[in-house]
């Protein structure tokens, strides 16, 4: 190749670069629909909301939330899945999509060929809390002993068959070799009141739902179920501190893009997100929360992906666990 083919090869490269980067600058000229594929007011809206606030006023044009619920957010996942690769509908999604691969045996998309990650939002860890009128434990290691010495005994509530609720409780007894019988709700805030209320033993809730009833005094928290203690629980070990070894299962929120979105659209939205979780606006919701900021590249966010669909499936084929 001589130097004049060179050249005309290099320019060729860059007007092909010129509309694409330029496309990434304009971007967005209308408004974006973040579907929410759980009804309003659940955790996955708590993260949504502040977001799509901080974003409108970033990046100059509306960001509008969406909450299309049902089948266990697989019906909105389905919508953004199928909606134009144009960067103008994206999905604020979470763990329960992933574990949603092993639960649902016909999806009408596919996790990871028909959405691409974008990045995570936030990580919550569960937190074991019990009802103190129900067991007299108040630490783990006396927990476990109860548990032990009394096989069959406890029961504990989930926001339903195959969700996080559930399962974090099935890998535990896997890990563990104990029993509890299962009650499942249709939803965390229906399991949530009968806690409460003394209808059931014990649960492993997500922090920012539980944290207010352990400051109140009326739930036992024992342990958490990440890999690191909660800086809004300092004092609570890990289940792997108390002895659960390799136990780390964390609730966790991110965004997806309709696959074949171009790519510089999907870097201009990780970079603005990875800004916004980095500002006080968003940093004081997470904090009370009890949220970690996400914000990394997407490749990162589909590594984790993969990880997640892997580890979720095992618990799943382990446990036995079905729908309803």
């Amino acid at each position: 190749m001589n130097k004049r083919q060179l050249l005309a090869c290099v320019a060729g490269a860059l007007a092909l670069l010129g509309p694409a980067a330029a496309q990434a600058q304009t971007y967005p000229t209308k408004p974006v629909r973040l579907i929410v594929p759980f009804p309003p007011g659940g955790g996955t809206d708590a993260f949504a909301r502040p977001l799509s606030k901080v974003l409108s006023a970033s990046m100059g044009q509306s960001f509008v939330i969406d909450n299309r619920g049902g089948a266990g957010g697989t019906l909105g996942a389905e919508v953004a899945a199928k909606s134009a690769a144009d960067g103008y509908t994206l999905l604020v999604g979470a763990v329960h999509h992933t574990i949603a691969v092993s639960m649902y045996p016909r999806l009408g998309y596919d996790l990871q060929k028909d959405l691409m990650p974008v990045t995570v939002l936030s990580y919550v860890p569960n937190v074991v809390v019990l009802n103190p009128q129900r067991v007299a434990a108040r630490d783990y290691a006396s927990f476990a002993q109860f548990v032990k010495a009394n096989p069959g005994r406890l029961n504990y509530a989930s926001a339903g068959n195959g969700t996080t609720h559930h399962l974090t409780v099935e890998l535990w007894k896997t890990l563990t070799g104990s029993f509890a019988a299962h009650i499942p709700y249709r939803g965390a805030g229906p399991a949530m009141q009968d806690l409460l209320a003394g209808q059931v033993d014990f649960m492993f809730d997500g922090l920012g739902t539980s944290i207010q009833h352990i400051k109140s005094g009326r739930l036992v928290p024992l342990a958490v179920s990440s890999a690191k203690r909660s800086f809004a629980l300092p004092d609570i070990p890990t289940l792997e501190e108390v002895g659960v070894k390799g136990y780390d299962a964390r609730t966790w929120y991110a965004v997806w893009a309709p696959a074949g979105t171009p790519r510089n659209i999907v870097t201009r939205l990780q970079q603005e997100i990875a800004k916004a979780l980095a500002g006080s606006e968003l940093k004081g919701i997470w904090d009370s929360l009890g949220a970690e900021p996400g914000g990394q590249p997407p490749e990162e966010m589909g590594r984790f992906v993969e990880s997640e669909i892997a580890k979720w499936a095992k618990v799943v084929k382990d446990s036995g666990a079905k729908l309803d």
